[in-house]
């Protein structure tokens, strides 16, 4: 379906500069005649150049671009504690799915079968019910470990592309974002690898949940649904009840705690989540309550985070062009590199493209070009 430009929306930002289409031509660094087609509509911008249009002048891509009979993409955000989503942190996650709808011809073909909630719950026995057939369909026996490379493969199957990337520990608003295109049936996850490993796999396990409930995608209470799946999921009533029978034994919180951490140690997951999943357990049953507070729970993983998933992945620190996309192949199964080097080299798609898309600086844009045009 044809993407044209919002005219007027161009037109009146440029009467409020004082610009005219000549102006803006030089800004851009293209010819009149370019700027002349994008606003006739017998021409659209490149991606790098519609990027650098949505800059120049402030317009978000929602006002900037019109496209018939296509819906916005849907963006949902794995927060970091204590950010609030804004209006700003929205347009440019719709703008960087906007700028990915090119990419998706080049992705690996997309599957026919695909798993999907259709009553998403929160209520605990539904819950449990539900995870309990996610993990059968997964071959995942209710007391073992949810292995990364199952995750990762419902991911693949469900067409939902993974985008590994490297956002630092602290200095985004969030450590995931998923973007679906709905139009194009497609679901693309950036997944933060500066993340402690206690979380990642929680993490992911949060995403794949938005995977399996589109409709609830950039909800609150998707949010909230995508956080009861994930640690039921990991951790099922099988285990919070073993945990809980435990625990419960113990005489002090101290030696609760202890319980739950080697529970968490043997699961690859954090402390959080356990203590969350036993809680809720003893309180869908009618239990006593463990001696274990939130707060004391909070301050014993402090103590202890681990490392982060990127130091862990690449040895040096930052990985080269090469390993970094080679990882995001081989250990991610994801064909978004690959993509985007079919669309560079058939479409000479420019490196402000890769800055876009990927959140990164011009000089990692530009060594990643670079690599992915053989240079």
């Amino acid at each position: 379906m044809k993407q044209i430009i919002n005219t007027e929306s161009v037109k009146s930002v440029l009467a409020s500069k004082g610009w005219d289409q000549k102006r803006l031509s030089k800004e851009l660094n293209v010819s009149s005649q370019a700027v002349t087609n994008w606003l006739k509509g017998v021409d659209f911008p490149r991606p790098d150049k519609l990027l650098k249009l949505s800059l120049t002048l402030s317009l978000p891509f929602s006002d900037l671009v019109h496209t018939p009979n296509v819906e916005l993409p849907v963006v949902a955000f794995r927060k970091r504690a204590g950010t609030k989503t804004t209006q700003d942190h929205i347009e440019r996650a719709q703008l960087t799915g906007a700028l990915l709808r090119p990419l998706v011809p080049y992705l690996y073909p997309l599957k026919s079968l695909r798993t999907k909630i259709n009553t998403p719950s929160l209520k605990y026995f539904d819950l449990q019910n539900t995870v309990a057939s996610v993990r059968e369909k997964l071959g995942i026996k209710p007391c073992s470990v949810v292995s990364y490379n199952q995750l990762i493969k419902e991911f693949s199957n469900n067409d939902a592309v993974i985008v590994p990337v490297m956002w630092g520990n602290k200095s985004k608003h969030e450590n995931a974002l998923h973007i679906l295109l709905k139009s194009e049936k497609i679901t693309f996850v950036f997944l933060n690898l500066d993340t402690y490993i206690e979380d990642f796999k929680f993490w992911m396990a949060h995403e794949l949940a938005h995977v399996f409930t589109p409709e609830l995608a950039g909800t609150n209470e998707g949010e909230d649904y995508a956080d009861a799946f994930a640690g039921a999921l990991l951790f099922p009533r099988e285990l919070a009840e073993q945990a809980y029978l435990k625990a419960i034994t113990k005489p002090t919180s101290s030696s609760q705690i202890k319980v739950l951490q080697e529970y968490a140690h043997e699961y690859q997951i954090s402390l959080h989540s356990v203590f969350l999943q036993v809680c809720g357990y003893a309180k869908a049953f009618n239990l006593t309550e463990l001696k274990v507070d939130s707060k004391s729970i909070h301050a014993t993983r402090c103590m202890s985070r681990g490392q982060l998933v990127s130091h862990l992945l690449f040895n040096p620190m930052p990985p080269e062009p090469k390993t970094y996309m080679d990882t995001s192949h081989k250990i991610f199964q994801s064909s978004f590199f690959d993509a985007l080097k079919k669309i560079i080299l058939e479409k000479g798609t420019g490196l402000g493209y890769l800055q876009q898309i990927l959140d990164i600086s011009i000089g990692d844009a530009t060594t990643l070009h670079q690599e992915l045009i053989g240079k």
